[in-house]
């Protein structure tokens, strides 16, 4: 299988402006395109903006909402997958959740974040109750988190062990944890053995100061792309073939005593 050349967009968009940042996401898609990508991610809830207080149940929308169908025209026109955050509403409850739209505009999955930051999230979301979510794109196969949700090894690892070979992640990572982007995120990759694509928001939004540092992280323990602190949008290619042999070369998956570990849970 050939590489999967993958555009991370690094941006705050415009926070309130669900009309604004679509057009943000369709000027990225077209670059994207152009750099020969097949697929792009956004940060979380980069649909609505992150901070955004008690416009969240305002903005919320069904997963098949108007703004889904925007983005899959996005997608289409410009033959590309996007990646997207949003607040879905279901029923009476609000999720914050991230869509895959494939390149002919076709939902390929939708995931919402299972383990909610802060008083901010847990005032607004419901937890999601699925921890994995997965999608085929171009024969490699997707899993999905949000932000958080990567920083419990737990949910990488049920992501490795169910064939995810490159785990998207929009996410909001402020001050002053920019060490997450920086190594927890790369280790995550060497020791579950999958590519992870990191997008984050950046710079000030309300009461927080979003750090960049997006990376598209390698199962060989190496950062194949790493954006600065400002808006970005950087392109690197998921191969397959690298993948395979870092498999090969490091059995943590194999080697794994599974009946040691159950007081674990």
């Amino acid at each position: 299988m050939p590489p999967l050349r993958t555009a991370l967009l690094q941006s705050s968009g415009r926070p309130g402006s669900v009309a604004e940042n679509l057009k943000v996401l369709d000027e990225a898609a077209a670059r994207a395109a152009a750099a020969g990508a097949g697929l792009l991610i956004g940060p979380e809830m980069f649909l609505t903006g992150y901070a955004i207080g008690d416009q969240v149940p305002v903005l919320a929308e069904p997963a098949d909402g108007p703004a889904a169908r925007s983005v899959a025209e996005i997608g289409r026109r410009h033959g590309i997958a996007v990646m997207y955050g949003y607040p879905e509403r279901d029923g009476e409850k609000i999720f914050n959740s991230a869509q895959l739209i494939g390149p002919e505009g076709e939902s390929l999955a939708n995931y919402r974040k299972t383990h909610l930051f802060g008083c901010f999230e847990q005032q607004w979301f419901t937890p999601g109750e699925q921890p994995v979510v997965q999608a085929e794109l171009g024969g490699i196969r997707i899993g999905m988190l949000i932000c958080y949700d990567v920083e419990f090894p737990e949910n990488v690892r049920a992501h490795a062990l169910a064939g995810t070979d490159l785990l998207l992640v929009p996410t909001a990572q402020m001050h002053p944890f920019q060490f997450v982007a920086e190594s927890v995120v790369p280790v995550r990759a060497f020791e579950s053995q999958m590519y992870i694509a990191y997008v984050n928001r950046t710079g000030p939004e309300g009461e927080f100061e979003f750090v960049g540092l997006s990376c598209l992280a390698s199962p060989d323990g190496t950062t194949r792309v790493r954006a600065g602190r400002g808006e970005e949008l950087v392109v690197g290619e998921v191969d397959p073939a690298l993948l395979s042999a870092s498999r090969e070369a490091n059995p943590y998956l194999r080697d794994r005593r599974p009946g040691l570990y159950g007081s674990l849970i």
